[in-house]
């Protein structure tokens, strides 16, 4: 397969990643990684290593992507600095901690953790199960620990953090434009030392492909970026032409058949 064509590849990957997180609201790591397992097995990438390799990537493309949404989160004002900055300690040893936990993972086992994952998240959209809203925030001791599950829980799976974010800040008593607005800026350190930390431990694996360092792919990962982006925004203005109820239905049908996939 010719490096233009895999780069396409990834693009096309980009933007159906990118489509499908603006249409469902969602974070794209949930759809990059088992599309990356796929597209790395079509091209013979070694099985020891392509869930871990799909995971970094994931986390490098949600670096760029992240940073985007949260400048745009800071320019309206619905960051929360005093919560994120309660939550960054935690975010970042979580994040590193969640790194080292896949890394003594095998891929079979890192894979069926990442298919059961998938599968709550399909329960819980289904039944249509949003986070419960407090009024009082805990203190900087709690909120470090929570940023700790955060960060470990988003760098074992390949995701930004705002699957988990949300709903804590949510029941902290942030309204949702907070809770979403600081929720993405905690998925920029999450990604970017989840990513770096990828990188490290896969550093010089035998079985790498060319293009990766360590356990990021840099071919996908610039074509992913490269078309999510604009592609989010199209998937945004579908959002809104379509009934909630059945984009959410239907997008937690897909997540279940990718669940049961990686389980299975």
């Amino acid at each position: 397969m010719s490096m233009l064509l895999l780069f396409l590849g990834y693009m096309a990957l980009g933007a159906l990643a990118g489509t499908m997180a603006g249409l469902f609201g969602v974070g794209g790591g949930l759809i990059i990684v088992p599309a990356l397992v796929a597209a790395f097995g079509l091209q013979g990438v070694a099985l020891e290593v392509t869930m871990h390799l799909a995971v970094g990537t994931s986390l490098a493309t949600i670096v760029v992507t992240g940073a985007s949404s949260a400048w745009g989160h800071h320019h309206r004002g619905s960051i929360h600095r005093q919560w994120f900055l309660a939550l960054l300690p935690g975010l970042l040893a979580g994040a590193v901690a969640g790194v080292f936990i896949a890394d003594g993972l095998s891929a079979g086992s890192l894979g069926t953790l990442f298919g059961v994952f998938v599968l709550v998240m399909a329960a819980r959209m289904a039944l249509s199960r949003g986070p419960r809203p407090g009024s009082q925030a805990p203190g900087r001791a709690v909120m470090a620990a929570a940023g700790g599950v955060i960060g470990g829980v988003s760098a074992l799976f390949g995701i930004g953090g705002g699957t988990l974010c949300v709903p804590w800040l949510t029941r902290c008593g942030a309204s949702l434009t907070q809770a979403v607005g600081t929720s993405a800026a905690c998925g920029v350190p999450i990604a970017l030392f989840g990513a770096a930390t990828f990188a490290v431990v896969g550093w010089g694996h035998p079985q790498l492909p060319a293009g990766a360092t360590g356990f990021v792919m840099w071919p996908a990962l610039v074509g992913i970026v490269l078309a999510s982006v604009p592609c989010a925004r199209f998937g945004v203005r579908l959002a809104h032409r379509l009934p909630a109820k059945v984009l959410r239905l239907a997008f937690a049908a897909l997540l279940a058949a990718v669940g049961l996939t990686f389980v299975i």
